[in-house]
């Protein structure tokens, strides 16, 4: 046998399959170097049911994301062995998988794991399903949850800048309760989809550290108590006993084996190491280096994440939380965000964007956000007279508050599309300074900015951020953060490594400072900022509640 036939097959790899909002994705990753050598994707059969629920045609009530849990399992069935198929590996070479998920997506199920969306009877409820992380509609149940804790005392509730989020566990738990009493009876697991997943290649249910930190409420080993939960809803009491606890596996060890059925599914050997589940930015952290103090990642998609650790326990106001080693062990991680980034970009050009623009931008063979970015990178900072508020999906750091919505202030009669496509552009970015800005006032400084996520492709949104930050940005070599983050997890629950750190060190990739700011350019942004922060605290601190007359106002006129 040759040297290069020898090398190869001590070669050893590992599985990272990423489930984000619409569609899930699986990628091979050499253990020895992170190489990531295929992968594969299936979008999902029934999307997310934010209208609509797809088996009855029933119309939903507003501020509703639903998902179909068989949809995760298809993705085991059809993206991994796509992307085994592709890199053109031995299936018996893999030593591990590792899974990550967006947060907080739950499913409510049996006590054997069965959704119950899958049991006939509640096949028309729409309670019975997935509820997506952007499910706000348990905003009323989050600002009781938020108030008893403030008015108790609750010591819980400065770890999480002092708003618990309706994207979160207890709040979407509540909803079920106060809305499907019958429902929530039924349920015996209210289940992480993160977990879920797990449970499914493994026959294991092991809660993550993660999202029992962050989105669960578990802080110094204990949930919040059961007079609390019982002063928020008498039925409530037991939440936490009957339907929550569970075991808790930490980030990087094995939650347990792949099953012989799944092994079947995903085409991988029996046995393998199957990871504790996580979170998709949480596991990007590792993949781009960004572990240390200081390094906060950005994981910009569809919504934007804000993850960094410190060696230090402070409060930071309307953080969305901090978890002792919520990223990696040893670190107190900390997790901020933003409820909708590249949502927004979408949402504008799906339904704001005249036919002529589609028809330029076909005939330039560009796709329509690089055809709108084309036409607005050159312009000037400011020459649009705009300025916009990111809120169309609510605001989750720092106000916390899915009540919020979108604004564009500045339009006149001669005002372009790609002008407001800009301002929103330019309005993430300010979201994302306020986030910054709060953490460093808060004694837990920013030092390094690292972004992974598909909007790290644009370029010129980049350098945006990079002039509105005044902050260098450093980008991950890679396009599949998450999933190359989970195949990290992966190796290190294999025991290819001792930990995360290290197996980062080796398998992560980052690009420094592909991005630094033009002085010119900041000096204007700060200009637009301080516009943009009299604006975000007007709407977003009391000074008008007009966005949330205007929610309760559809809610009553759809009912």
């Amino acid at each position: 046998m040759t040297d290069q036939a020898e090398n190869q097959a001590a070669e050893r790899y590992v599985i990272g399959v990423d489930y984000g909002t619409l569609s899930g994705r699986a990628v091979v990753v050499r253990v020895s170097d992170g190489a990531e050598l295929g992968s594969a994707v299936l979008d999902y059969p029934h999307a997310v049911m934010d209208t609509t629920l797809a088996a009855t045609g029933k119309r939903l009530p507003p501020d509703w994301a639903l998902q179909v849990p068989q949809d995760y399992v298809d993705v085991l069935k059809s993206a991994v062995p796509e992307a085994v198929k592709i890199a053109g590996i031995d299936s018996a070479d893999v030593i591990g998988i590792g899974t990550d998920f967006t947060a907080c997506t739950m499913v409510p199920t049996l006590a054997d794991g069965t959704p119950l969306n899958e049991l006939p009877e509640f096949a028309d409820r729409p309670h019975a399903y997935v509820k997506l992380w952007k499910h706000h509609a348990a905003q009323a149940q989050a600002d009781r949850i938020t108030e008893l804790a403030a008015s108790r005392g609750e010591s819980w509730l400065p770890r999480y800048g002092g708003l618990i989020s309706s994207e979160w566990e207890f709040a979407k738990g509540l909803q079920l309760l106060e809305e499907d009493p019958e429902l929530y009876d039924r349920m015996d697991h209210w289940v992480e989809a993160a977990d879920w997943i797990i449970w499914q290649l493994t026959g294991e249910y092991v809660r993550n550290a993660c999202t029992a930190g962050y989105k669960g409420i578990y802080q110094d080993g204990e949930y919040p108590n059961r007079d609390y939960l019982a002063a928020l809803n008498p039925d409530f009491a037991d939440f936490v006993e009957s339907k929550l606890e569970h075991r808790i596996g930490q980030l990087g060890d094995a939650a347990g084996r792949l099953s012989a059925e799944a092994a079947a599914w995903t085409g991988l050997p029996e046995g393998i190491a199957v990871a504790v589940g996580n979170v998709d930015a949480h596991v990007a952290a590792p993949a781009a280096r960004g572990v240390l103090p200081g390094q906060m990642v950005a994981i910009m998609g569809t919504s934007t994440c804000h993850v960094m650790n410190s060696d230090k326990l402070v409060e930071v106001p309307g953080m969305c939380g901090v978890v002792d080693g919520g990223i990696v062990a040893g670190l107190y991680g900390y997790e901020a965000g933003q409820s909708g980034v590249g949502d927004i970009f979408a949402w504008y050009v799906k339904n704001q964007v005249p036919s002529a623009y589609y028809e330029a931008a076909e005939e330039a063979d560009l796709s329509i956000h690089q055809y709108l970015t084309s036409l607005i990178e050159d312009q000037p900072v400011g020459a649009h007279g705009l300025v916009a508020l990111d809120w169309q999906s609510g605001n989750r750091s720092v106000l916390v508050d899915h009540e919020l919505s979108g604004v564009v202030l500045g339009t006149t009669l001669t005002t372009r599309t790609e002008e407001i496509y800009r301002a929103l552009f330019e309005a993430t970015a300010f979201g994302t300074r306020v986030i910054v800005e709060t953490f460093n006032a808060s004694g837990v400084p920013v030092t390094e900015f690292i972004v992974a996520g598909g909007l790290q492709k644009n370029p010129f949104l980049m350098q945006t951020y990079s002039n509105v930050l005044r902050m260098p940005i450093s980008t991950i070599a890679s396009d599949q953060g998450p999933a190359l983050g989970s195949a990290i997890h992966a190796a290190v629950a294999a025991g290819a490594y001792p930990d995360v750190q290290a197996a980062g060190q080796v398998m992560g990739k980052v690009n420094k400072n592909v991005f630094t700011p033009d002085e010119k350019a900041a000096q204007a942004y700060d200009r637009l900022f301080a516009e943009y922060r009299e604006l975000h605290d007007y709407f977003g601190r009391g000074g008008n509640d007009v966005m949330h007359r205007l929610r309760q106002l559809k809610r009553e006129a759809l009912a």
